[in-house]
């Protein structure tokens, strides 16, 4: 049995979400792919601006709908890896842009 009290998980780096941490939710396919309406995960908002930081909607879109494919991207799994030891109610600025364009 689950405790309804309980904070939820992230499910990018599997570490609990604090009431007060920021977090947001990301579509799974971006609204811009058509995605608007599609399913929904509730991320930290670190965890979700480094998502859009690695990728772009389209790269989104084609190769990383699912959880499982952006814990594989190499530049998330090293985002998960680090930010994994960090506490639940972390927030750090998110480096700009590095992907290529």
């Amino acid at each position: 049995m689950t405790d309804p009290d309980a904070n939820p998980i992230c499910p990018l780096c599997a570490r609990p979400i604090p009431e007060d941490a920021p977090q947001s939710l990301h579509h799974l396919i971006p609204k811009l792919k058509g995605g608007k309406g599609g399913p929904t995960v509730l991320l930290h908002h670190i965890c979700h601006r480094e998502i859009h930081a690695s990728l772009s909607e389209a790269e989104l879109a084609r190769n990383y709908s699912t959880i499982a494919a952006l814990q594989q991207h190499p530049r998330l799994a090293k985002f998960i890896n680090w930010v994994q030891k960090r506490p639940p109610d972390f927030s750090s600025r998110v480096p700009g842009k590095r992907r290529k364009r």
